[in-house]
């Protein structure tokens, strides 16, 4: 009876639905929509277009029941601010989500200071697992909190800029903005 009893309770807990509030701000390099969890913040989505934003959002979290929140101004205040100036910081919790790959490499990503760039191959070596430089790329590609986990600092081995989720324009104006910090 107690493992009925207890199967009952992970598969309701299975099906539990998350609440995910977003909602969109105007930054120097086109729009945001910010997205939080109960957790912190779930998503830095940059690009042009609200409804393009909004169903990269519904893609990255598909189990998600998603609401564009008015209690989303402040927070989505704080990250447009912290976009037009990333080397100042976000002070905001943020709801990291990724497979332990992924986390390992958003970490190092957030080592790189502000104004520096890696090669991905540079991380990939400095990681405490074994990884490759396509992987570092397969999880910068991942990666839903741009700016707070900097994959734009990211260049190819010979320092060129390579692609960027949020287009490579985007990534050079990133790069330049930080390194005139």
């Amino acid at each position: 009876m107690k493992g009925k009893i207890m199967n009952a309770i992970a598969v309701q807990a299975d099906t539990m639905i998350e609440d995910i509030g977003f909602g969109f701000g105007q930054f120097s390099l086109g729009t945001v929509l910010v997205a939080a969890s109960d957790k912190g913040v779930a998503a830095i989505l940059m690009g042009d277009d609200q409804t393009a934003l909004t169903r990269e959002l519904t893609s990255a979290f598909p189990g998600a029941r998603l609401a564009d929140q008015a209690g989303l101004e402040d927070m989505t205040a704080k990250v447009v601010a912290f976009l037009d100036a990333p080397h100042k910081g976000l002070e905001l919790p943020l709801d990291i989500r990724g497979n332990a790959l992924e986390q390992a490499i958003w970490q190092a990503l957030r080592a790189v200071p502000s104004g520096e760039t890696i090669t991905y191959g540079q991380i990939a070596k400095a990681l405490p697992v074994p990884a490759t430089a396509q992987e570092v790329g397969a999880a910068c590609a991942a990666n839903v909190l741009a700016v707070a986990i900097p994959c734009h600092r990211v260049v190819k081995a010979d320092g060129s800029i390579s692609g960027y989720r949020w287009g490579v324009q985007r990534k050079r104006n990133l790069i330049n903005r930080e390194a005139a910090a």
